[in-house]
């Protein structure tokens, strides 16, 4: 069992920068892979970044690719997504979600525990 928690979301000025962060109660958050998925008004959630148990490997949607970064501190229990040169199309609610067995790790149907979701919202 883990708990996510999602905090660093508000209002951006196109071109402008986030930083969300998402806390996850438990011992055994290493055992989990992390990602950050988006869900704007009308559209189906959709994956923006993933990473690995050790943070080893990070995958990214295209969309975002070279813009954000996720990351992860195991000794803090927490995920990261650094959002740079943020764009209107990029609004939505990010949430955390965590991920104990292998298999796709752009689907949301794989993961099991999601947080409550933090609202970016990114002015023209």
């Amino acid at each position: 069992q883990v708990h996510l928690v999602e905090s660093g979301g508000g209002l951006v000025q196109a071109g402008g920068s986030l930083r969300l962060s998402c806390a996850a109660s438990g011992r055994t958050f290493s055992s989990y892979t992390m990602a950050w998925f988006r869900q704007a008004p009308g559209k189906e959630r959709e994956f923006v970044a993933a990473i690995n148990r050790s943070g080893g490997s990070r995958y990214y949607a295209d969309s975002v690719q070279g813009r954000f970064t996720i990351s992860r501190d195991n000794a803090k229990n927490t995920v990261y997504l650094q959002m740079n040169s943020l764009k209107p199309e990029d609004t939505a609610v990010y949430y955390c979600a965590a991920m104990n067995r292998f298999g796709p790790y752009d689907l949301p149907t794989q993961y099991g525990y999601w947080g409550q979701g933090t609202q970016v919202t990114v002015s023209s």
